[in-house]
């Protein structure tokens, strides 16, 4: 299968203005990203999606394709599927902007069950998460799943309750930016009714769950933080310091 990556990028964040063209160990955050994608034996092109001139401007020196998009768009997956529009590709892997740790294992184990699963429409990775600030964090996308791996809800909350032995005893999962959809299921996508709750939790993935389609959960034991604030930002350039995959690119 035909499969390429879409990295949607906007200036505009809220609780981050200007994050993808942050600074980051040399290099912008967006960069980064893009150059970590690429490294992926599983895609076959990378695309940048932006409704923002200076955001096409740095992709394209650093070797980027670029896609304009319009600049209504409240959800990532939304801007992919208009990206895509005139591309021939049967999978899209949308990863965001803002997850600079990135691994290219992470693409390859995301989109590997799509082989033998011609019905499985979309796909996400999870992390377990390993301190409780970061399951407190509202920033951090939490995730329950039933027994066969696929997605019951996610949520900025805390879920699931923890039990009264506490965290360090817990089994609790975030997701991971990394999501490869069946080109058919990402249009889909795009024609469904926005939902209450995806709305509510400002989650992409809450409006396939909410019309009641599947999303199957991956775990990925690579180790991962998005940045979602600039105290973020500073948390993993230390985490990166030492990455051995910066020499790569």
């Amino acid at each position: 299968m035909k499969t390429i990556a879409v990295i949607p990028a906007r200036m505009g964040s809220s609780r981050f203005p200007g994050k993808p063209l942050a600074k980051l160990l040399g290099r912008s955050m967006l960069e980064h990203v893009y150059k970590r994608v690429t490294l992926s034996k599983a895609i076959d092109t990378t695309y940048i999606a932006t409704c923002d001139e200076a955001i096409r401007q740095a992709a394209e020196k650093f070797g980027a394709p670029v896609i304009m998009t319009a600049d209504t768009h409240e959800r990532a997956s939304d801007r992919v599927a208009e990206a895509v529009t005139h591309i021939d590709a049967e999978l899209i892997v949308m990863v965001q902007g803002d997850e600079p740790m990135t691994h290219p294992d992470m693409l390859d184990i995301a989109v590997a069950p799509f082989e033998n699963d011609p019905e499985l429409g979309c796909v996400n990775l999870v992390h377990k998460i390993d301190n409780e600030a970061d399951f407190r964090n509202p920033n951090t996308i939490k995730v329950v799943m039933n027994l066969q791996g696929d997605a019951i809800y996610m949520s900025r909350q805390p879920i699931p309750t923890l039990a009264k032995s506490g965290f360090m005893q817990a089994s609790v999962f975030k997701q991971v930016c990394v999501i490869p959809f069946r080109r058919a299921t990402l249009f889909h996508y795009t024609n469904l009714a926005p939902t209450p709750l995806e709305q509510l939790e400002s989650i992409d993935m809450l409006r396939l769950l909410e019309h009641g389609h599947r999303i199957k959960m991956i775990n990925t034991t690579l180790n991962t933080q998005a940045v979602d604030t600039e105290t973020d930002l500073v948390r993993v350039a230390k985490l990166m310091e030492t990455d051995p995959l910066l020499s790569t690119y």
